[in-house]
C-alpha cells in the first residue's frame, strides 16, 4: 500500500497519495463505522498506543504493517502529537511525545515510573547492552544473572531478605512487560535485551541518570513513556 514508506524518516510528512491509496481500500469495521483505515492497520496503530514498544523479533506480522504503513500511522499519530520511532536494523518501534516550543503540547503517553530496584536493573541492562555492542554480540543473559546483579543494593542491616527477593524478582518481569528484555529462541531462560532500551535511553542519557540518580543511598525512582492512558503511571511532560 505504502511501498515508499522506507524513504520516509522521522519528522517528516507522509505523501498524500499514499494516504489516500490506503483510505479508500478501507472496507466498514463495524455498524456505523466512520473509520478511513484498514482493519489490520487500526490494530497496529492500537498496539503502538497501548505500548511501550512493538518487537518486530516477537511480532513479525505487526512489525510488517508498521514498516509497510509507515506513513499513514506516522500522520495520525502526530495529530495526537506524538512521533513515530523506528529501528529498522532491529526491528523495534515505539512512540515518543512530540515536544514543541511553538505549541503547547497535550501529554498523551502515560509514564511508568520505576522503583529504585527497577532502575538499578535498567542501568545495568543499557551498560551490558553497550557492551554487548562495542563486542558485537548481543546482549543475552538470564534471570539468574539480573538477581545477582540486584543483590548489591540489598541494604547490610535488611532483616525481610524474601522480600528483597520479590522486589527483584518483580524487577525483571517489569522489564519484560515493558517490552526491554526478551526471550531468546530455544533457551528456556536466557532473555536478550531489547536493542529499543538504546532508543530510550540513549547513551548521554544514561550518563545523566547515573550522574543524578545516586543508586547507592537513594530511594526515588525514574519515568519511561510507555502506551496512551494512565493506568499504572502518572502524566508528565
Amino acid at each position: 500500500m505504502n511501498s515508499n514508506s522506507e524513504d520516509w524518516s522521522e519528522g517528516t510528512t507522509p505523501p498524500a497519495d499514499s494516504i489516500q491509496a490506503l483510505q479508500e481500500s478501507q472496507r466498514s469495521v463495524f455498524e456505523g463505522d466512520a473509520g478511513t483505515l484498514p482493519q489490520e492497520t487500526r490494530r497496529t496503530l492500537v498496539q503502538l498506543l497501548a505500548g511501550p514498544v512493538v518487537d518486530g523479533q516477537r511480532n513479525p506480522k505487526v512489525w510488517d504493517v508498521v514498516v509497510r504503513d509507515e506513513a499513514v500511522l506516522r500522520s495520525r499519530l502526530h495529530d495526537l502529537y506524538m512521533d513515530l520511532v523506528l529501528d529498522r536494523d532491529h526491528k523495534v518501534a515505539f512512540l515518543r511525545q512530540v515536544v514543541s516550543d511553538e505549541v503547547d503540547v497535550p501529554i498523551l503517553l502515560r509514564r511508568n515510573t520505576l522503583s529504585f530496584i527497577e532502575t538499578a536493573l535498567l542501568l545495568f541492562l543499557r551498560l551490558r547492552l553497550t557492551e554487548s555492542d562495542s563486542q558485537g554480540d548481543r546482549a543475552v543473559l538470564s534471570p539468574q544473572e539480573m538477581l545477582e546483579h540486584l543483590k548489591v543494593y540489598e541494604r547490610s542491616d535488611n532483616v525481610d531478605q524474601a522480600r528483597f527477593t520479590r522486589q527483584c524478582e518483580s524487577a525483571v518481569e517489569k522489564a519484560k512487560k515493558l517490552g526491554l528484555l526478551r526471550k531468546l529462541a530455544g533457551s528456556n531462560e536466557r532473555m536478550e535485551v531489547s536493542p529499543a532500551l538504546k532508543l530510550i535511553f540513549p547513551a548521554e542519557e544514561i550518563e545523566r541518570l547515573t550522574r543524578a540518580y545516586d543508586i547507592a543511598s537513594k530511594q526515588e525512582g525514574v519515568a519511561l513513556e510507555g502506551g496512551a492512558g494512565d493506568d499504572e503511571g502518572e502524566e508528565g511532560a
